[in-house]
C-alpha cells in the first residue's frame, strides 16, 4: 500500500512540474486588422502559371485594369478563396481569432467567412475534398509561434494582382506575438504547378483593433454598379 501511495505521489510531482517547464502559449485571441500593403514579388511561373496569369486581368497592381474589363472573379462576389483571403488590404483585412475545443476559429470580417484550424494533433488528410479555404491544421513551436499549414484549397487566384494557385499548393502561415498589440503573419507559398520554387507571398503585422466590421459583397448591388456606372463609363 505504501509503495502505491508513494508511487503515485511521484506521478503527481512529475505532472505538476512538467506542467510548470511547459512553454506557455502566447494568446492570440481577438479582433486584429491588417496594412494596406501586404504582398511580396512572387518568383518565376511555370509556363501554366504564367499562361494563367497572362490572362488575369486585375483592379490592383501594375497590370491594373478598369473595373469594366477586369475579369476577377470577385467581381461578381464569388468567394476570395485561400490564400487570397490572408492578403486583403486595411480595412477589408480585418479578422478574429477565437479559440475553441480542438481548433481556432478565425473569422473574417469580409464576406463573414469562417475558417477551421484544427489543433488536436491531426495529420492534414492525404487526399483532401477541394474547399474554397481548404484544410487546415495548426500547432505551436517551443518559442510561441502558432504555425498553419494548408492544402486542398480550390483552384482560383491567389492574390489579387492575379498570381494563379494550384490544386496541389501547400500554404504555411506563422503567427507570432511582437507584443500585446502587434501580431506578425508571415506566408509562405509551396506551389509546384504555378511557381518554379517555393516563396515568402506576404509579411503583415496586424494591428489589435476593437471590434470587427463588416464588408459583404452582394451579388446584386455588384451586378448593378457593373451594369449601370463601371460599363457605360468604359463606353462597353
Amino acid at each position: 500500500m505504501r509503495t502505491r501511495l508513494v508511487v503515485l505521489a511521484l506521478s503527481t510531482l512529475l505532472l505538476a512540474l512538467s506542467a510548470c517547464t511547459k512553454p506557455s502559449q502566447p494568446d492570440l485571441s481577438g479582433v486584429w486588422l491588417g496594412p494596406e500593403n501586404t504582398l511580396q514579388p512572387p518568383p518565376s511561373l511555370t509556363a501554366k502559371g504564367q499562361e494563367l496569369f497572362d490572362a488575369a486581368k486585375p483592379l490592383y497592381g501594375p497590370r491594373s485594369v478598369p473595373v469594366a474589363e477586369s475579369n476577377d472573379p470577385v467581381n461578381t462576389c464569388d468567394p476570395q478563396g485561400f490564400p487570397r483571403i490572408l492578403f486583403l488590404r486595411s480595412p477589408l483585412s480585418g479578422m478574429e481569432l477565437i479559440y475553441a475545443p480542438n481548433r481556432l476559429l478565425q473569422v473574417f470580417s469580409y464576406q463573414r467567412v469562417v475558417r477551421d484550424i484544427w489543433t488536436d494533433g491531426r495529420s492534414l488528410p492525404s487526399d483532401p475534398e477541394p474547399r474554397w479555404y481548404g484544410y487546415s491544421t495548426g500547432r505551436w513551436t517551443n518559442d510561441g509561434v502558432f504555425i498553419v499549414e494548408t492544402i486542398g484549397a480550390n483552384e482560383t487566384w491567389g492574390d489579387e494582382e492575379g498570381h494563379p494557385h494550384g490544386l496541389g499548393a501547400r500554404i504555411e502561415e506563422r503567427y507570432r506575438l511582437l507584443g500585446q498589440d502587434s501580431l506578425e503573419l508571415v506566408v509562405t507559398i509551396d506551389d509546384k504547378e504555378m511557381f518554379q520554387q517555393p516563396f515568402v507571398a506576404s509579411k503583415q503585422v496586424f494591428k489589435r483593433a476593437k471590434e470587427l466590421g463588416e464588408h459583404i459583397c452582394v451579388p446584386s448591388v455588384a451586378s448593378q454598379y457593373l451594369e449601370l456606372i463601371a460599363k457605360p463609363a468604359a463606353g462597353k
